[in-house]
């Protein structure tokens, strides 16, 4: 009898973030001898980000269970009808529909402190007028971002984020992947970057396994690295 292999982990970090974001999830992975790929996250539109992460997954030789962290979740709500997509697990992240952009889910709910807390800056746009992309205040980073991340952390990850494109905020998703798979949820409790109860409602929409870690910060794969890796973990033996 021939055993299906293990599905591969591919983590997809959010904005404002990049895939040193998964550093200590990782590390649990490969500890339980799960394979891991995390790649860079464009972070320049829903569509396009979306297509690139699945181009990521096609290269990928047997089954994938997709990883999406923030604003990775609406990415691999899109990317993860993919064929060899076997499972979704978000993490402290938005679970688009189809037809729905980040702004119309977050707008159900009261507005996270993030909102009021963002910079702009533009960007050249090859063939179109500049741009705009957005990143978090770097004296607001610590609470809205990583409150449970050590000092001297959040100090480096605020001054290294990836801006997002603002218009990520405005694009509609192409695809809902979690009516066709498996999902699993891990609800951040004290975020400030997105509420909590966007989290919840987005989740229990898709009808995805849910843990919740109360107290748990927007970054908590950075502060909860054996939490999320064990819910990973538990996507990765149902799906395997």
């Amino acid at each position: 009898m021939t055993t299906n292999p293990t599905p591969t982990a591919v983590l997809v970090h959010g904005a404002f973030a990049d895939a040193a974001s998964w550093t200590g999830v990782i590390a649990e992975l490969q500890n339980h001898d799960i394979p891991v790929v995390a790649p860079p996250n464009p972070l320049r539109g829903l569509a396009s980000d979306a297509a690139y992460i699945a181009s990521v997954v096609a290269r990928i030789d047997g089954p994938v269970v997709l990883v999406g962290h923030s604003y990775g979740g609406a990415v691999i709500s899109v990317a993860g009808t993919a064929d060899n997509v076997v499972g979704l697990v978000y993490v402290a992240a938005y679970v688009t529909e189809e037809g729905e952009s980040l702004g119309e889910l977050q707008g159900r709910f009261p507005l996270s402190p993030l909102v009021d807390n963002l910079n702009e800056a533009t960007y050249p746009a090859e063939g179109a007028k500049p741009a705009v992309e957005v990143t978090i205040r770097a004296e607001a980073f610590p609470d809205i971002f990583a409150a449970d991340v050590p000092a001297a952390t959040t100090r480096v990850l605020a001054v290294a984020q990836r801006p997002l494109a603002a218009s990520a905020f405005t694009e509609t998703a192409s695809a809902a992947a979690w009516k066709t798979r498996p999902s699993w949820a891990l609800v951040a409790g004290a975020d400030q970057a997105i509420n909590p109860e966007v989290e919840r409602f987005g989740a229990k929409r898709a009808g995805a396994t849910i843990v919740e870690i109360e107290g748990a910060s927007h970054a908590v794969a950075v502060s909860r690295p054996k939490e999320v890796a064990e819910l990973i973990r538990e996507a990765v033996r149902a799906a395997g």
